[in-house]
């Protein structure tokens, strides 16, 4: 299935509480042709992964509907939409609560006034039941679309959250018609043998909940929404001499656009004209303007500040950097951590478990000799207290905020499992060229063997390594052009990676690499030995050239360490992690570098191929290991780590397999991801144990643990309100991660 597996979002509009969520996993997961069903309760979305072969969206639609639910493909909305779909939402739900809170005040006025010593009018005593029938019907049908919820995923038996809310009201509703129908046949009732104010108490605090729970959280997926709205919905581009205006979507690779000063540039692409400072903070998270001239990169999103720049469009549409960044953070929205699995396990058997509950409560103080009444109000409690909501949002809505906070910040958390272990690593291995170093090296050395002059020693290396994309190659052959040394060209030109180069010039086999490379073609290294230890223990990477079997020269070229590595692996040993190099150069180059920023381990000498077995001998020493690396030879090193934390200048193979994205290449950001990491696991143990600690305690005081001791037993009106906030308090907690400034 994995050779055909698609990806998609939909969004799912029906659901009523997490175990609706966990309704909607278990139905699809059992499908065959469905390899991954992830719903987010908070976003109402729902990820899948499935082969179309096998099964299609329009089947899944209407597997969906056949469960009460609608899935709509949800090309991915632009903030005004997200905005007007959550407003119209929040606004039906406003109004259900108004109207609610209108049809019941009457009846709160009746049954909290007489026990206050309001006055009651006249009719409220003459035709109190009837009052009272009224205003419930009223309320009930102001609310008739959660009885209808309830009714009918009772009746397919698979029971919600709006179940529980349904048999709770109905039973005291239709319990005290029962009661109050006696009253037309001479057998007048006591008011307080009716409930009707308990189905409305209840009826009105599940709207308000309702209401409160959707406006916060909208809250919980403002990043995104953020991140949607940044970018312009128009562009001026270049066509036929003439600046014109078109929509954003209408922009192609290779277009000329038009930025002036203030104005946001649209699409990603390389300067062609022009020199300004470029405000990159909504993408990396960077408060300083960033300096571009001709050949620099722009990224869409971004403001330009000062001058007038004219560039080539490169990445447009769904493969610009923010569509990236966009698709990342809704995948990590949408993915589950290790910490979720057992509260969606708990959500999917939660309701049928309180009404077992319930019913089994009521049938023991039934039993005990308490009178019907008692255990009415006791079955009522049980099923209206009782919140699989709030076991179902504390995960994803401190994930949700989690990857927004970071994404502001310039961090790309992939899935929220790479949030949940970051916290965890003791190690962290670097890569070392282009991560730890700034991977622009230049050449500090040329040593002369044999007579052969340096420059000519410089001309024949360059010739050969002007066919190699190496960091390395690249600074031979930049030196080499500064000096404007004239290159050949040369036949079989061939790389062995990790070691050197082989070519033929002018009927002459040339060998350019390591100590074990020129050994492996027959050549001798040890009479230049002592060069070759000088220059490395100072912290270069050594070079034999050699011409057929005899060595000319030795180049040493060397990378400049970056800006914060130092203040990095300081910032790591500071939290008590341990820090290790991992280097393709020898050990002297390795150790002296490491000797620089203060390294704990060294691991040099290593082939791109053999970079995961490293990380895995660091594993099998009891570490939990983050590999941070640029390349596209780091990503197997990056599978292979408990944690993969790819640099956003580096490849696109090692961005795609790392699991965090550090879009500013700031290793500072390392130290972040796992405070980050630390901040958003704390809150999602804070939700879950409210979550917990909230079911636990309140369904046994409902079902009446305290009135053999104190004679005291819960209210459903009150019980109606616990429930109702319960799902908000997570929520709220979730939302104050907005105060999070990281350390």
């Amino acid at each position: 299935m994995q050779n055909n597996v698609q990806k998609t979002i939909l969004k799912i509009t029906g659901m009523h509480c997490a175990s609706c969520a966990a309704v909607i996993e278990n139905a699809l997961k059992s499908k065959s042709g469905v390899s991954s069903a992830n719903v987010n309760f908070a976003s109402e979305k729902l990820y899948l992964e499935f082969n179309p072969i096998e099964m299609s969206i329009a089947r899944i639609q209407k597997l969906l509907a056949d469960l009460g639910y609608k899935a709509a493909e949800s090309a991915r909305e632009t903030e005004e939409q997200a905005k007007s779909e959550k407003k119209e939402e929040i606004k039906k739900l406003k109004i259900r609560f108004a109207g609610a809170l209108a049809s019941g005040l009457p009846l709160i006025y009746m049954v909290m006034g007489e026990m206050i010593g309001l006055p009651m009018p006249m009719i409220f005593e003459s035709y109190g039941l009837i009052i009272q029938l009224v205003l419930s019907t009223a309320v009930i049908l102001v609310c008739l679309d959660i009885w209808k919820s309830g009714f009918r995923n009772l009746i397919k038996l698979r029971p919600n959250m709006d179940s529980l809310i349904f048999i709770g009201t109905a039973t005291a509703y239709i319990y005290s018609i029962v009661v109050s129908a006696f009253s037309f046949f001479g057998q007048e009732p006591e008011m307080d043998n009716v409930y009707f104010e308990s189905a409305v108490f209840i009826l009105i605090f599940i709207a308000l909940g309702k209401y409160l729970e959707a406006v916060t959280k909208g809250k919980t997926g403002e990043a995104i929404k953020k991140l949607m709205g940044l970018q312009p919905k128009e562009a001026t581009i270049i066509k036929n001499g003439q600046e014109i205006k078109i929509p954003i979507s209408e922009v192609q690779v290779d277009d000329i656009v038009v930025v002036k000063p203030g104005e946001k540039i649209p699409v990603d692409g390389i300067i062609v004209d022009g020199y300004s400072g470029v405000d990159e903070k909504a993408i990396t998270g960077e408060s300083i303007p960033v300096e571009k001239k001709k050949g620099d990169e722009v990224i869409g999103a971004t403001i330009n500040k000062t001058g007038v720049l004219k560039f080539k469009a490169n990445r447009v549409g769904k493969d610009t950097m923010l569509a990236q960044i966009i698709k990342i953070v809704e995948e990590a929205m949408g993915s589950k951590s290790p910490i979720q699995l057992l509260a969606d396990k708990v959500s999917f058997y939660f309701v049928p478990a309180v009404l077992s509950i319930a019913v089994l409560s009521a049938a023991v103080w039934l039993i005990s000799g308490q009178p019907f009444a008692f255990a009415l109000t006791v079955f009522v409690a049980v099923l209206i207290i009782a919140c699989p909501c709030a076991l179902g949002l504390a995960t994803p809505t401190a994930v949700m905020m989690g990857t927004g906070l970071a994404a502001e910040n310039g961090i790309l958390i992939k899935s929220s499992k790479a949030l949940e272990i970051a916290k965890d690593v003791n190690m962290i291995a670097f890569d070392k060229t282009g991560t730890l170093t700034k991977g622009e090296p230049t050449v500090t050395d040329i040593v002369q063997i044999n007579g052969l002059a340096s420059d000519k020693v410089l001309q024949i290396a360059a010739s050969v390594e002007k066919n190699s994309e190496h960091p390395l190659a690249q600074a031979i052959v930049q030196n080499a052009n500064e000096n404007s040394i004239r290159l050949f060209n040369v036949k079989n030109f061939q790389t062995v990676p990790g070691k050197g180069v082989t070519a033929l010039l002018k009927d002459k086999n040339i060998f350019l690499g390591t100590r074990s490379f020129v050994q492996e073609q027959g050549i001798d290294p040890r009479p230049i030995e002592e060069e070759m230890i000088n220059l490395e223990n100072q912290g270069k990477t050594a070079m034999i050239l050699a011409q057929d079997r005899e060595i000319v020269g030795v180049i040493a070229v060397a990378d400049t360490l970056k800006e914060y590595s130092k203040e990095a692996v300081q910032m790591l040993h500071k939290m008590g992690k341990k820090v290790a190099i991992i280097t393709g150069d020898n050990k002297r180059v390795g150790q002296a570098i490491s000797k620089q920023l203060g390294i704990d381990k060294v691991v040099a000498e290593v082939l791109p191929q053999e970079k995961s077995n490293e990380i895995q001998k660091l594993q099998k020493e009891s570490y939990i290991v983050a590999m941070v690396g640029d390349g596209i030879n780091d990503a197997p090193a990056l599978a292979q780590a408990d944690l993969g934390i790819a640099l956003g200048s580096g490849t696109d193979v090692a961005m795609e397999t790392g699991e965090i994205v550090l879009i500013k290449n700031d290793l500072r950001d390392v130290i972040k991801s796992i405070a980050l990491s630390k901040y958003t696991l704390k809150k999602i143990k804070q939700n879950l144990f409210w979550a917990f600690f909230y079911n636990i305690i309140g369904i046994p005081i409902a079902a009446g643990a305290l009135y053999s001791f104190t004679g005291w037993f819960l209210n459903p009106s009150i019980a109606a309100a616990a429930m109702a906030f319960s799902s908000v308090s997570v929520l709220l907690n979730s939302l104050s991660m907005k105060r999070y400034k990281g350390r």
